[in-house]
Formats: structure tokens, C-alpha cells, sequence
């Protein structure tokens, strides 16, 4: 695949916004990656950012990899999703024994990761593993996966297994794509060629040594896999695609405002001061956010390469940036959108595009407003009321 030691995902992700372009049209009639489009994207190195360098991988560094994925979103929301979601995914190639991840992944590494984190499905406990069986939803970029990471409810004999606290024990499932059937289930109002479809397995057995629990130790050394913080490193992705599909509109608007009237006046809409205004309010929401993203990320990225072991203050600001960028995202879109009037209805008008990705992204669970919730909690001395902070 791609060359760990040189590769530039920034630079990838821009030499790949031709081809992006040339199968927008593909990717919204499929409601999938074109094929030749995923494999573009494969021998890029833009699937597996986060995978670790003991098995190949290039272990991106957040910031770098927020870049790459905001680079991609603003050619296509759905593009940068698939790549934000196989490298978060894949990064949990680091809970597996290094020698066994070599062999699994290959080498040189492709590890094209899809998956759930919710544990709709059972896991039973049999001797040297498991046996799952069951259905996950919103498996995004399955149709080009070669590996799935499934977490799963474990259970036994007697039913649910929990811990000392009485929570139920879940645990993640790592298993070739091809044992999954993939049901299409993802007609939706955006982000459509990201194929969240779901994934049904009858029955297979996984061997201990491909499972892992979400947040223990990896086998893998490095600053990524620290479970304080691994929740906000994959986050960052989705912060970076809703900030590019936001770049990508301001884009458009100006492209527009510069060039067009509307169904009222030929009077162009950059000679109209409501319009002048908003442009420059939403330029500043769109940067403001990106700065406090990229601030709170970066300084958690350096304290962590200097040995820091708390790191929880950071990750508090960590998320509380990347629920704001995504919200502010939504929000310079929205006043975009209804700024453009009946220009952004159309379909041949990105904007239109640009507007139901965003809306269909800002409702994954990193962009909930419930967030600020735990944040607040966080802040005020209480224990949120939700993992990963």
C-alpha cells in the first residue's frame, strides 16, 4: 500500500478531489464509494490514519489526520466520513498482539476498518472465544471493508455478564467483512454514500486473541490508544468533516455570490449588505471553531508526547471543541443555505448537497448538544453522565 515513511495524507487528500468530483454523482445514486474511488482512497492511506506503526501503519497524528479529512469533506461530506470512519475504527488494530495484527492485516497493511461501537448483539462465552451472532446498524463503509470491529454484549449461561457496578460487560469482536451479510438499509436525507447499512452474522466464532474491551489497555504502545483519550482522537475526524462540508459552502457561497442574482434581481448577492453580513458572521463562526478545535487538540497532542498522565482536563476541552465545531458547522451552513434563496434548492448547487450532509453528520453522537451537558458536568466537579470525558 502506501509508503508509512513519506506519505502525506493532506496532500492525498488533495490530489484525490478530481475523482471525488468526477463520482459525485455515482456516490449519491449508489448510495455507496464507487469502487475504483475506495480503492483510490486505500492505496492513499486514507482508510487506516490512525493504525499503528508495529503493524505498518502510519500513526497520524490527529491534527494531520483532522486536515487530511477536512481536505476530503470539502469536495464530499460522504468521502471524508468513510475515511474518518475506517481509520477510528481501525485504530483498534492496536488491541490486538502485534505479531497477530501483522499477520491479520497484512503487510504491506491494508485494513480497511467498518463497524459498531453499540452492542446490539450478543457475544457467548465458549471455550478459547466466542460466539456471536446477530445485527449492527449504521456500518458505515461496509461495502468496501475487509475487517469488522462489532462490540458485542457478553453473555453465558446464566445471561448478561456485568461487572462489579451491575454494567453490563460488552466487548469488541474483530472478524473478516466476509462473514457479515450486509442488509441495504441507509435511504437517507444526506451523507448518503457513506452505506451505513447494517451488517447481519448468523453465527461465528471469535478466538479470544481477536477481541478486546473498548477501553483497556492496548496491546500496541502510543499516545493514540491512551483510553483517556482515544474517544476525542476519533472524534476529531468528525469535527474535521463538518468544518470541510462548512469550507466547502462558504466556497460555493462566494462562488455564487460573486456570479449570480436571483429569481427577484439580477442584482449579484455580494452587492447586497444583509449578504455582506452574513458572509463575514459566518466566516467567523467557521474559523472560531476550527481555531478552538485545533487549539484544544494540539494541546493535548503535546502534552501527551511529554509524558502528561492526566490528561483530563484536555480531553474535557477536547470534546466540548469538537460538539462546538460540529454545532457552529450546522449553523454557517444553515445561514449559507437560506442566504443563497432559491439558488440552493437545486441540485446542481453544491450547496443543496453540502446541506443535507451536514444535517444527516451533526446528528452523530459527538455533535449532540447533550454533550455541553457532560462537559458542564465535568467542569462543576461531577461525574458525567457518559463515558469518555
Amino acid at each position: 500500500m502506501t509508503n508509512t515513511k513519506t506519505h502525506d495524507p493532506v496532500a492525498a487528500a488533495k490530489a484525490l478531489a478530481p475523482q471525488i468530483r468526477a463520482a459525485r454523482d455515482e456516490i449519491q445514486s449508489q448510495c455507496t464509494l464507487p469502487d475504483s474511488l475506495a480503492e483510490a482512497m486505500a492505496q492513499a492511506g486514507l482508510f487506516q490514519l490512525y493504525a499503528p506503526k508495529a503493524i505498518g501503519g502510519p500513526e497520524t497524528d490527529p491534527i494531520t489526520a483532522f486536515r487530511a479529512i477536512e481536505e476530503l469533506s470539502k469536495v464530499d461530506g460522504s468521502v471524508s466520513w468513510c475515511s474518518f470512519v475506517a481509520s477510528a475504527v481501525g485504530m483498534y488494530a492496536a488491541w490486538v498482539p502485534v505479531e497477530l495484527g501483522r499477520e491479520l492485516f497484512g503487510q504491506p497493511l491494508d485494513i480497511r476498518a467498518a463497524g459498531s461501537f453499540r452492542p446490539t448483539a450478543n457475544a457467548l462465552r465458549v471455550d478459547g472465544g466466542y460466539k456471536i451472532g446477530g445485527r449492527w446498524n449504521y456500518v458505515s463503509g461496509v461495502d468496501h471493508a475487509n475487517w469488522l470491529f462489532l462490540n458485542c454484549n457478553i453473555v453465558d449461561g446464566n445471561g448478561p455478564v456485568k461487572n462489579s457496578q451491575g454494567v453490563p460487560v460488552t466487548r469488541m469482536m474483530i472478524v473478516p467483512a466476509s462473514t457479515g451479510v450486509v442488509e441495504k438499509t441507509w435511504y437517507t436525507l444526506g451523507m448518503r454514500g457513506t452505506g451505513s447499512n447494517d451488517v447481519v452474522i448468523e453465527e461465528e466464532f471469535v478466538p479470544n486473541e481477536r477481541t478486546c474491551l473498548l477501553y483497556e489497555p492496548s496491546s500496541v504502545a502510543g499516545i493514540h490508544y491512551n483510553p483517556q483519550s482515544v474517544t476525542m482522537t476519533s472524534w476529531t475526524l468528525v469535527a474535521g468533516t463538518a468544518l470541510g462540508m462548512a469550507r466547502g459552502a462558504m466556497d460555493k457561497f462566494v462562488e455564487l455570490a460573486t456570479g449570480s442574482g436571483s429569481t427577484a434581481t439580477p442584482v449579484l448577492l455580494r452587492d447586497r449588505m444583509p449578504i455582506q453580513t452574513t458572509v463575514g458572521e459566518a466566516e467567523a463562526i467557521i474559523s472560531g471553531a476550527r481555531a478552538y478545535l485545533l487549539d484544544s487538540v494540539g494541546r493535548l497532542w503535546e502534552a501527551a508526547c511529554n509524558g502528561n498522565s492526566d490528561l483530563k482536563p484536555l480531553v474535557l476541552q477536547g470534546r466540548l471543541a469538537i460538539t462546538h465545531a460540529i454545532r457552529e458547522s450546522v449553523r454557517a451552513v444553515d445561514m449559507l443555505f437560506y442566504a443563497a434563496g432559491t439558488n440552493a434548492i437545486h441540485e446542481s448547487n453544491d450547496l443543496e448537497l453540502i446541506f443535507r450532509d451536514i444535517h444527516t453528520a451533526g446528528q452523530h453522537i459527538s455533535g449532540l448538544h447533550s454533550n455541553f451537558e457532560y462537559g458542564g458536568q465535568a467542569l462543576m466537579g461531577l461525574t458525567p453522565n457518559a463515558s469518555g470525558w
